[in-house]
């Protein structure tokens, strides 16, 4: 019979995504057909998916390490924040509406059947789904009409387990507050609880994890020890992007825009010994070793154009293009690198243009109609062929377009500058592609480690699920699932 069992947290950022990710892998390890599954994600890190949809990047990793193609339904709702209050609702892999976050409380309870439609189709097709909550079931004051974690799991009758980070300390208190704090109701749903990113000796915790089984009657399923390779798995979150600090190489800056999305495009370039990359955060210059800047994908382009002009950014770019440095905007990056940016129908925000930076003669005007596809391309450049992805709204044409970044199916895709050094393309995922990455950065000067970053992905996954298998009561978790 088909089971299900949701890993919620203490709170964001606790290590949910990579524990439901090595969670199915252990599964699939032991023969199971197992699916991945999050009623509502908010992120701007996006994939594609098969039925021509987008997904959160979480889930994405999470279906290549249960073995499956990605599909709609393992995300049936995605917020993609665009302001600080509202946000693009996609369900079920399409656009449905731009929200403010108070318009969204009233949309929820209309996408609880959605969300259910997919977990049930999931649930059907597979002999186990692991359920990611979102955020944390102690946010009581959005317990009304909640689909991300306890409102889902009643609706649908998931057991629980909750998951406490203790790195952030304070975890004996996350853990027991959150019975303190939630629903009995709530409660009963949670089967147990463990612990996550432990340091040091497990052993030392043994009197806090004791009081945490007897202060909440919860059953204990293990203390999981730092996993020192995480980095080397896609991120969902820009915060835990964590390249290693290298003193030398290929210097590339990644301006770390408010609203960046899909950054997960430059994991393949922070694991290049020869690369030294920086995510360069507000306030900071561009430093003058810079021998490449990336403009990343943007959830915004109007909004974190102006974000860039506010760093004194736009200056810095220039300067660096004088002194011979390249540049590359990719999505929402190679936006803003053009002459103009408009949106009348106000679909990023409100309806106007903008100034681009002016370093590609081009300008884009966007569009309601969103482009969701994977596509294989050759490089113009170097003829090396590369597959990527576009996820994007918006079209950009202008002289410049006469020298294409790539070909996709015979046409021309993105734009160079005359002297070579600026790019600009809506093809995200190329540096996952070994061939195109050692070409690139062989134009560079240079030389790429020629490692296979797909191989390297699932070898760290299978690296995960070990160290859950090792740490964890994998069987007793496993026995909860209904």
């Amino acid at each position: 019979m088909p089971r299900a069992l949701m890993i919620q947290g203490t709170g964001s950022n606790v290590g949910k995504s990579l524990l439901v990710a090595g969670l199915c892998r252990t599964a699939r390890r032991r023969g199971l057909s197992v699916a991945p599954f999050k009623p509502q994600n908010m992120s701007n890190n996006a994939a594609v998916t098969s039925d021509g949809g987008e997904i959160g990047r979480a889930q994405a990793l999470q279906a290549l390490a249960a073995g499956l193609p990605l599909h709609t339904d393992m995300n049936p709702v995605l917020l993609k924040p665009e302001t600080d209050i509202g946000a693009q609702v996609v369900v079920q892999g399409q656009r449905l509406t731009t929200a403010k976050a108070r318009e969204y409380q009233a949309l929820k309870p209309q996408l609880l059947q959605r969300v259910l439609e997919s977990f049930g189709r999931l649930k059907a097709a597979h002999d186990l789904v692991l359920v990611e909550g979102a955020g944390s079931p102690a946010e009581v004051n959005l317990r009304a009409g909640d689909i991300a974690n306890m409102g889902f799991a009643r609706a649908a009758d998931v057991p629980v387990v909750l998951a406490g980070d203790i790195d952030r300390g304070g975890v004996i208190a996350q853990i027991v507050g959150t019975q303190a704090v939630i629903d009995p109701q709530d409660a009963a749903m949670i089967a147990g609880f463990l612990i996550n990113r432990f340091r040091g000796d497990p052993s030392l915790f043994d009197d806090g994890y004791a009081m945490i089984e007897v202060r909440t009657g919860w059953r204990g399923f293990g203390v999981c020890p730092w996993f020192p390779d995480a980095w080397k798995l896609p991120a969902e979150d820009a915060l835990d992007l964590d390249a290693p600090k290298r003193a030398e190489g290929l210097h590339i800056i990644c301006l770390a825009l408010s609203r960046i999305a899909n950054f997960d495009d430059l994991d393949p370039l922070a694991q290049e010994p020869g690369v030294r990359l920086t995510m360069l955060g507000p306030g900071r210059a561009i430093p003058g070793d810079a021998d490449v800047v990336i403009l990343p994908g943007t959830k915004s382009t109007r909004g974190d154009l102006a974000f860039l002009r506010a760093q004194g950014w736009d200056v810095d770019l220039a300067a660096h293009v004088r002194r011979g440095g390249h540049v590359l905007g990719i999505c929402g990056g190679y936006q803003m690198l053009g002459c103009e940016i408009a949106d009348p129908e106000g679909i990023e925000g409100s309806a106007g243009a903008d100034p681009g930076l002016g370093l590609l003669d081009v300008a884009t005007r966007m569009t309601p109609q969103k482009r969701l596809t994977e596509v294989a391309a050759v490089h113009a450049a170097t003829g090396t062929p590369f597959h990527g992805y576009e996820i994007h709204i918006g079209e950009t044409e202008g002289p410049d377009r006469a020298r294409p970044f790539a070909q996709v199916a015979g046409a021309p895709e993105g734009a160079v500058s005359g002297d070579g050094r600026v790019a600009g393309s809506y093809l995200h995922g190329m540096f996952r592609d070994d061939a195109f990455r050692a070409a690139f950065l062989a134009g560079l000067g240079a030389v790429s480690s020629q490692s296979g970053y797909d191989a390297g992905v699932e070898a760290t996954l299978d690296a995960l699920a070990a160290h859950l298998e090792a740490h964890l009561d994998i069987d007793g978790l496993l026995s909860l699932a209904r």
